[in-house]
C-alpha cells in the first residue's frame, strides 16, 4: 500500500503561480512511477503530468507543457507540481497518483490515489 497526501492548493489570479506537493508513505517510494491528474466541475478526470520512478522521464498533457514541471525527491518521498502562468482553465481538484515502476499517461493504470487540492485560478 502507498498512501498519498496533496497540499499546496488555492485561490490565485491568472499568471500566478503555485507549487502543489504530494507526501508518499508505505512502500517504498522509488518503485513508483508517479502522475498528476485533475478534474474540473463537471468533467472527467483527466491527465497533467507524470515522471518515472528515477525522475529521468517526464510527460505532460498539451495544455500543460511548458507551463507546468513534475519532479520528485525520493530522499524526501515527495512529488511536486510546479504550476507557473495560471489560466482560469487550470481551475480543479489535483490528485497524484502512483502506480508501481512503469511511467503511464493513463488514469486506469495508476492504483493508489490521495484526497485531491483544490486548485481555483481567477480571472
Amino acid at each position: 500500500q502507498v498512501q498519498l497526501a496533496e497540499s499546496g492548493g488555492g485561490l490565485v489570479q491568472a499568471g500566478d503561480f503555485l507549487r502543489l506537493s504530494c507526501a508518499a508513505s508505505g512502500r517504498t517510494f522509488s518503485n513508483y512511477a508517479l502522475g498528476w491528474f485533475r478534474q474540473a466541475p463537471g468533467k472527467e478526470r483527466e491527465f497533467v503530468a507524470a515522471i518515472s520512478w528515477s525522475g529521468d522521464r517526464t510527460s505532460y498533457a498539451d495544455s500543460v507543457k511548458g507551463r507546468f514541471t513534475i519532479s520528485r525527491d525520493n530522499a524526501k518521498n515527495t512529488l511536486y507540481l510546479q504550476m507557473n502562468s495560471l489560466k482560469p482553465e487550470d481551475t480543479a481538484v489535483y490528485y497524484c497518483a502512483a502506480r508501481p515502476l512503469r511511467m503511464s499517461l493513463r488514469l486506469n493504470d495508476y492504483d493508489y490515489w490521495g484526497q485531491g487540492t483544490q486548485v481555483t485560478v481567477s480571472s
